[in-house]
């Protein structure tokens, strides 16, 4: 008989599900992606009907329900925290029995449940599926149960987690709180610091280290003067402005000088306080190969430099270090105490692992509407070629195809596409597609036989998870940085042979092996997962062109004036609906 696990993340961000036959990821998807509420925390209900529906299994199939975190030490930490200040509505709040009473009464599972440390749910998303029979570990985060950080070895089916930094003290929660500072979301706004942070000079680096005290081995310190995020009311003291010499900048206000040097000055902070950790975790275990997960993991900056000048050889990042991961990190953390053999002997190299949409039910959507549209099914070849002259022509497309990848990046089935070489790209799709920041960057996808001829990377990048400099004899404005670098994803026929395709015929018209690939949404969404939401993503920007499978559309052949009103006036109400903070990072 096989071991059917079923993992869940919940009820602090980013909530997923995922399931596992006999070690063998079949399905992974995040809750948001459903119900179209950005870092939905709630029980990921939607998530695990697709699961099911995908393995083709029934509930009464499934083993056991690997959960990814201690709920009882969880609120220790959160008693704690509030702790003098406790109130009863605070106490109402807790409730650590929440997680498996509604996995049993709103999922309708009778089976056992085990729990998963959170910290050893992220080591585990990491280690078993980097393809490294033996390496370090390192986890970093804004909080656990009680982790912050942590520090491991993988060999074989074991992993041993010997180090923990402890809350309050948290390079996670100090990256969160200069985010907040700076007028960003918490949760959300990590990634906008980390594109800052190229455009200022690190002038606030000793004033920031201040904030934070290196101890012996792989302890820190937070000086928690400055910072208020116990009272889980905001991130930072009154002392902060006045260390920093400058008040907080209000959200969506001019973005000065000032807030630019100070992303760079906390961007450096952290590589700097990463890399001497990861220098001390090389000393303890001997490895030559790193494996990271846990939020702080998805700074692709420092990812770069951790491998570029740190002492491991091979760096193995998980691509959904964020809670999110956790859920399957819970299911193979507890196949591997099972005493199973692992089935994920070779590293990771996708994350399509979520809903497709077959041509017929895409076709059938479009006929319900009035919209104009190229039917290339049997034709693919056609229609790629088709593609590739728009996109050399300037135009913007919106692709929508296959499995929806697991993870919060957009890896070419439910992505943006451009021209790199069009100079003026960048700023368009921010402004009038993506309707985000304009100093924010775009990554290259490139084939991943012609990524050294273009980039300083000598190995393929699948997952976007590391920075590198630009070197190519090709002008790519669009996805080259400020300091020259980008975020590059490397494409193969093996893992998308659809996408690959697409950029081998974009080559074919232009001699560039690369496109412009950014995630298929707008500010404040998640990504698209469906073709309806494929279709209504379109229809409120400025995507040129919808390519949904074999079927496209094409937006000067279509008036889209009256939908677009009446999709605009919807979400209006439905953000009055929403109740998801990120002005404070939550600990509840």
């Amino acid at each position: 008989m096989g071991l059917n696990i079923i993992g869940i993340s919940a009820f602090y961000h980013d909530s997923a599900c995922c399931i596992l036959r006999d070690g063998v990821l079949i399905a992974a998807a995040q809750e948001e992606r459903f119900s179209r509420i950005k870092a939905d925390a709630s029980l990921p209900c939607q998530a695990f009907l697709y699961c099911l529906k995908q393995s083709g299994l029934a509930i009464t199939d499934i083993d056991l329900i690997a959960y990814y975190e201690d709920p009882e030490k969880k609120a220790s930490r959160q008693i704690w925290s509030r702790i003098p200040e406790v109130s009863s509505s605070f106490l109402l709040q807790l409730d650590p029995g929440r997680p498996e009473r509604e996995i049993r009464e709103v999922l309708g599972y009778e089976g056992p449940i085990r729990f998963v440390e959170h910290h050893m749910s992220h080591a585990a998303s990491s280690f078993f599926f980097s393809g490294f029979d033996t390496s370090a570990i390192l986890t970093v985060d804004g909080v656990g149960e009680w982790a912050t950080t942590t520090y491991g070895a993988g060999n074989g089916n074991a992993i041993h987690l010997f180090e923990e930094v402890h809350f309050p003290h948290s390079l996670g929660l100090l990256y969160s709180t200069i985010t907040s500072f700076l007028g960003f979301g918490v949760n959300d706004g990590e990634y906008k610091v980390m594109g800052l942070a190229p455009y200022g000079k690190p002038l606030y680096v000793k004033q920031l280290m201040d904030l934070l005290q290196p101890e012996a081995e792989g302890q820190y310190k937070l000086n928690m003067g400055y910072f208020d995020f116990l009272s889980g009311e905001r991130m930072f003291s009154d002392a902060l402005p006045g260390l920093l010499g400058h008040p907080a900048r209000r959200p969506d206000s001019i973005i000065a000088p000032f807030h630019k040097d100070l992303s760079k000055s906390l961007q450096v902070v952290l590589e700097e306080m990463l890399l001497e950790k990861a220098r001390y975790l090389h000393r303890r275990t001997g490895e030559k190969n790193l494996c990271m997960a846990g939020g702080v993991a998805l700074n692709c900056v420092a990812n770069g430099r951790i491998l570029r000048d740190g002492p491991f050889e091979k760096l193995f990042v998980q691509p959904a270090s964020n809670d999110a991961g956790g859920a399957i990190g819970a299911a193979m953390a507890i196949h591997a105490v099972e005493g199973r053999a692992l089935q994920q002997k070779k590293q990771l190299d996708h994350v399509y692992f979520g809903p497709e949409f077959a041509a017929d039910e895409i076709e059938q959507l479009l006929k319900s509407t009035s919209l104009q549209y190229h039917n290339y099914r049997g034709s693919r070849d056609l229609m790629l070629s088709m593609v590739a002259g728009k996109l050399a022509e300037g135009l913007v497309i919106g692709w929508f195809q296959g499995r929806m990848e697991f993870g919060p990046r957009s890896l070419g089935a439910r992505s943006i596409l451009a021209d790199p070489r069009n100079a003026t790209m960048r700023d368009r799709i921010n402004a009038m597609v993506k309707k985000r920041e304009g100093f924010r960057p775009f990554a290259p996808a490139v084939l991943e036989d012609k990524v050294a001829e273009h980039f300083q990377l000598d190995h393929p990048s699948p997952f976007m998870l590391e920075t590198c400099q630009v070197s190519s004899t090709i002008d790519l404005p669009a996805i080259t940085h400020v300091d020259g670098s980008a975020r590059v994803q490397t494409v193969n026929e093996h893992t998308n042979l659809p996408f690959a395709l697409l950029i081998r015929e974009f080559e074919k018209l232009t001699g560039c092996p690369i496109l412009l690939n950014t995630s298929f949404n707008v500010k404040g969404e998640p990504i698209v997962c469906s073709p309806e939401d494929a279709l209504k993503c379109f229809i409120k920007t400025d995507i040129d062109c919808l390519v949904m499978d074999e079927f496209v559309i094409i937006r000067s052949e279509n008036s889209l004036h009256a939908l677009k009103l009446i999709l605009e006036n919807y979400d209006i109400e439905k953000e009055k609906r929403a109740g998801i903070r990120h002005d404070v990072y939550t600990f509840v």
